[in-house]
């Protein structure tokens, strides 16, 4: 358990899914924790299953789907080396210069932490937010998955510094 935080819940899964608008255009979800910030509640992540769908298969053309959980709301796909990223996954095949659909490719952070790392991350505002980009394909692609972790309350310093790295980095 993180220093300055106490569990108020069992474990918790969480799922979700959200779709692109349009093909290879970036769409978003959110899914709200229903947080209270009067209780100075957080939720502390242990563990997150992002899968992406699969892209087209399409001759000649590299496709990708890319998908990105993070703490605050982003305006394209974001990598681990943002602040609020707490997960990525991509699909892709690579096709250009081939005749047939090509060679497939998937990539994904971990889904649980290694035995060391008490969490991944903890998200103190009410929303976790889903993105998803696809490249080169035919139709609308999306991502689904779960994002696994526990309730907790916060002392009031730990809760205002976690509260103000979150809003202050998106």
């Amino acid at each position: 358990m993180p220093a300055g935080l106490k569990q108020t819940s069992s474990p918790i899964s969480i799922g979700f899914q959200t779709f692109e608008n349009a093909p290879n255009t970036f769409g978003q979800g959110s899914v709200d924790l229903n947080l209270s910030p009067l209780d100075r509640e957080v939720f502390v992540v242990t563990a997150i299953n992002v899968d992406p769908f699969t892209p087209d298969a399409i001759a000649g053309t590299n496709t990708s789907v890319t998908a990105a959980v993070t703490t605050t709301s982003q305006t394209g796909i974001v990598g681990l080396e943002n602040a609020n990223c707490l997960a990525i996954g991509q699909n892709i095949i690579q096709a250009a210069g081939f005749v047939d659909g090509g060679c497939a490719f998937s990539t994904t952070g971990l889904e649980t932490p290694p035995a060391l790392l008490e969490y991944l991350g903890i998200i103190a505002t009410n929303d976790f937010f889903i993105g998803v980009l696809g490249r080169g394909n035919l139709v609308p692609k999306g991502v689904s998955g779960k994002l696994y972790g526990y309730r907790a309350t916060a002392t009031a310093d730990i809760y205002a510094a976690l509260v103000q790295s979150e809003v202050l980095s998106s």
